[in-house]
């Protein structure tokens, strides 16, 4: 299952609503849906997305999740290391053989280092330096 199809789950159950119910509320099919709860299928389009949001009438910081979860829910991932550091392959490597064998506190603390670098470096990997009015800008 991926982040995205847990998070409908979720919001169906809390609401009570059927994979056939939602399935026909916006205009999909209920082996799309499952699929998509499942992982079974790619990430969902920007529009999938936008009407699972009307749907459920989620707004703000609720809809913002939901859109990132979206994105985060590919089930085949690609990684891309060509112009890295060798290390930054060897990792890739290793973590996409080991994946499937390492429990969730373990994915946890992989996923806070990962954070905590971001932080540090930033998303695009540039130092963070402090703005003019004391706010984190990239340098």
């Amino acid at each position: 299952m991926t982040p995205f199809g847990e998070a409908i789950r979720r919001l169906r159950a809390e609401r009570g609503v059927t994979q056939r119910q939602m399935a026909a509320a916006i205009g999909v099919s209920p082996a799309y849906l499952s699929a998509l709860e499942h992982g079974n299928r790619s990430e969902p389009s920007w529009e999938f997305v936008q009407r699972v949001i009307g749907y459920f009438n989620i707004i703000w910081d609720e809809a913002e999740e939901l859109q990132m979860l979206a994105g985060l829910s590919r089930p085949k991932v690609t990684i891309d290391t060509s112009g890295l550091a060798p290390k930054a392959t060897e990792l890739a490597n290793k973590l996409a053989a080991a994946i499937g064998q390492l429990d969730v506190a373990t994915l946890e603390q992989i996923e806070a280092l990962i954070d905590a670098g971001r932080d540090v470096r930033g998303a695009e990997g540039e130092p963070r330096t402090k703005g003019r009015h004391g706010s984190d800008d990239q340098a």
